[in-house]
């Protein structure tokens, strides 16, 4: 009998970001030491942690974090030299980033799927390793891309379980449509997010992401980015914007003569998503629903004046109906019938209730996010095969109160070498979304 050699390797990855009410916080804006021009996407993390933001399409950024426990931020843009800066008492930090001479090296993987040495090819590419991508956990990995590769533009879908538009080299096209082309294994997938008509067109929508946003990030291997025309040729004009490649992991084949090996990797990670409430804007608590002074000619034309309950005499009513917060003054000595007043469900319903500012604003509405991902990973082989199979659980919460995302990624992948020079492959990925309280982007009248 063969002896069996288990090799085992758990990793326990906890990302947990949380920002406490004493936080230090730092701003700034990050530009080029050569033209002075704003770095978008650049990226900014606290040094030791997994706390990181984003410099935006103006370069500026705003990162908080615990400055009790930690005092250096790390700034680093692909073809930029990576800049390690010590905050001490400091709230704004500037930063010009110059050139870094240092080019990747080693092989990457072509657009058939052949390794090969980079200095060997002869059109230009960027290599992205799966751990790089994994730093800091994100629902969708496109979103992980932005500040890893020059030339690229990511633009990040805020909306729930959105997708993310990426721009290789450009962001104009005749025909509207730059995305880059996405090779999974050899395979091409659209980037195009799943949505209706109208809201491609400014309306009101739901972005339901994309065939990309669903992969899953553990499974990653690399990302090569392929920017010549030389290297896109073979796809056609659905290159003509660029390609990137990704190759997920595989299983370890056994070296020759040795024991079969198997392999099991677990992770786990947590991350809280925090709303900086001050960027809200500030509500006033003085005046109620309303325009103005042009809903009665009585005491208080901030109100309709009806007789509502039928005793004969008028009760004032709230033009509930109205957007604007330039009505009746708020005055607890008036009772009014509000809104909750024609809500059968409602406590209040037919009753007059005083006329008070509400407990709740619409800064309250928003919650913080949270994000749990666990993945299990088995792969192992022998002399000429070699397999890999996965299982990730995603559950998210999203800003709004009771939304929620749940997913589920299978992927399975095999080879085997048959002769020197034969190889067959096959691979097979499924995964499975399910979102509620999605929330709607674009314009309406709603």
């Amino acid at each position: 009998m063969r002896k069996i050699t288990f090799l085992i390797a758990f990793f326990f990855l906890a990302g947990m970001q949380i920002v406490q009410a004493q936080t230090k916080v730092v701003s700034g804006k990050i530009s080029s030491a050569e033209d002075g021009g704003a770095i978008p996407g650049a990226t900014v993390v606290v040094k030791g942690t997994t706390i990181g933001t984003t410099s935006g399409m103006d370069g500026t950024y705003k990162i908080s974090y615990d400055g009790a426990k930690y005092n250096t931020l790390v700034f680093s843009f692909m073809g930029m030299a990576t800049q390690e800066i010590e905050v001490g008492a400091k709230t704004s930090i500037d930063v010009n980033m110059a050139p870094s001479i240092t080019e990747l090296e080693g092989a990457v993987i072509t657009a058939l799927g052949i390794s090969r040495e980079k200095k060997s090819l002869g059109y230009s590419t960027q290599e992205v390793s799966g751990d790089d991508i994994n730093v800091v956990k994100n629902e969708n990995f496109v979103n992980s891309i932005s500040g890893k590769v020059s030339g690229v533009q990511v633009k990040a879908n805020n909306n729930f379980g959105g997708s993310t538009n990426i721009i290789i080299r450009g962001t104009t096209s005749l025909t509207g449509d730059n995305q880059a082309l996405f090779v999974i294994d050899g395979v091409p997938v659209n980037n195009t997010n799943t949505n209706s008509s109208t809201q491609r067109q400014g309306g009101s929508g739901y972005d339901f992401g994309s065939a990309v946003s669903d992969i899953n990030s553990d499974d990653i291997e690399s990302i090569n980015v392929l920017k010549g025309a030389a290297a896109t040729a073979l796809y056609g004009s659905r290159a003509a914007n660029g390609v990137i490649i990704i190759t997920t992991k595989k299983g370890n084949k056994s070296v020759k003569g040795g024991a079969n090996a198997i392999g099991i990797t677990i992770s786990s990670s947590y991350t809280v998503g925090i709303i900086d409430k001050s960027t809200f804007p500030k509500y006033q608590t003085g005046y109620g629903a309303g325009y103005g002074p042009y809903y009665s000619g009585g005491d208080h034309p901030g109100l309709f004046e009806y007789d509502y309950d039928g005793d004969g005499n008028d009760d004032l009513l709230v033009p509930t109906t109205e957007d604007a917060s330039y009505g009746e003054q708020f005055d607890p000595s008036l009772m009014v019938y509000q809104w909750t007043s024609f809500v059968p469900e409602s406590e209040n319903y037919g009753k007059k209730t005083p006329w008070t500012v509400g407990a709740n604003g619409p800064i309250t509405f928003f919650n913080n996010s949270n994000t749990l991902k666990n993945s299990v990973a088995v792969n192992g082989g022998t002399e000429k095969s070699s397999y890999r199979a996965s299982y990730t659980n995603t559950y998210q919460t999203g800003i709004m109160p009771n939304s929620e995302l749940k997913r589920n990624n299978l992927g399975f992948n095999a080879s085997h070498t048959f002769a020197k020079g034969l190889d067959v492959s096959a691979s097979v990925n499924y995964a499975n979304t399910n979102t509620t309280g999605r929330n709607s982007s674009g314009y309406s009248n709603n």
